[in-house]
């Protein structure tokens, strides 16, 4: 039996591994003797199964990051999983190159030199690109969002890897790179909920009756549209200011992309309502006294 067992593992080893190994040494070569180059069709085989195995693991790894983002999200990926694959691709061909006997050392050399040179070209584009992955994978920032940034609000209809669009107030697109969100103050008004509280400032003269003041600042606020009713606005008595009364009229909107057109009606009202009740406006003054 033990004999049998031998014979068995040589004919294993000899002639089917053998053949095997015969068939995977088949390829040619270029070349000097001193610096050949064996390209061989195990080689040519090895390279065909990295490239799938890696082709496999990369499109898992997309979708384990992208499972749960929405269709037009995960769209976003397609182009960088494309550059991870040419990189992949162009690690495995180098690799089996250097099998080959190929040097490559001048190659990943000046690789290493063209990608620093690209690297410090491009380093703004890699943050906007990190930015917008960022952005994409934590749900920073979404469409429909009202923000402001370098002192421009605009409300955001577009998030790309590279940069978010946003339309202004006065129907201007503002395009932001992606950056920005990473590294500069971003005031979002939306981000938790819609609605967001805003405020109208006035100033009447010393001697004005206040609670009249306050009534109608109430009214106005109540009667207008777009103001919630809940929770309900309210007035403060800012301060006392060098020329007048300082009074602000607070109230709760789900329209703040909206808020000057509201605010302007509502100066409006307050100038008429405040003529139909003799309440003053002052200009700023000063008392000037002359000392011979």
């Amino acid at each position: 039996m033990q004999e049998e067992g031998k014979e068995i593992k040589e004919i294993i080893e000899k002639d089917i591994w053998g053949t095997v190994k015969d068939f995977l040494d088949l390829g040619f070569q270029i070349g000097t003797e001193e610096k050949p180059i064996h390209m061989t069709i195990g080689l040519l085989l090895l390279l065909t199964f990295a490239l799938f195995m890696a082709n496999v693991l990369l499109k898992w790894l997309r979708h384990l990051l992208t499972r749960k983002m929405e269709r037009e999200d995960k769209q976003k990926f397609v182009s960088i999983f494309k550059f991870i694959h040419y990189v992949v691709y162009l690690i495995a061909v180098l690799v089996t190159l250097s099998a080959a006997g190929v040097d490559i050392t001048l190659v990943i050399t000046a690789s290493a030199a063209l990608f620093v040179g690209l690297g410090l070209a491009l380093q703004e584009l890699f943050k906007d690109v990190l930015g917008g992955i960022f952005i994409i994978v934590d749900k920073s920032l979404q469409v429909g969002d009202i923000v402001e940034v370098d002192g421009k609000v605009g409300k955001v209809f577009e998030i790309k890897l590279r940069t978010t669009r946003a339309i202004t107030r006065d129907d201007k697109v503002l395009i932001l790179p992606n950056h920005k969100f990473i590294s500069d103050i971003v005031y979002n008004y939306t981000q938790n909920h819609k609605t967001t509280r805003e405020s109208v400032s006035v100033g009447v003269a010393y001697g004005s009756d206040v609670d009249l003041v306050t009534k109608i600042l109430m009214q106005i606020a109540t009667e207008q549209k777009q103001v919630l009713k809940n929770p309900r606005p309210f007035v403060l008595f800012d301060d006392f200011g060098d020329s007048a009364l300082l009074f602000s009229i607070h109230f709760f909107t789900n329209d703040s992309f909206s808020d000057p057109k509201i605010k302007s009606e509502m100066r409006y009202k307050i100038n008429t309502r405040f003529k139909e009740n003799n309440v003053t406006i002052p200009f700023p003054q000063r008392d000037v006294h002359i000392i011979q």
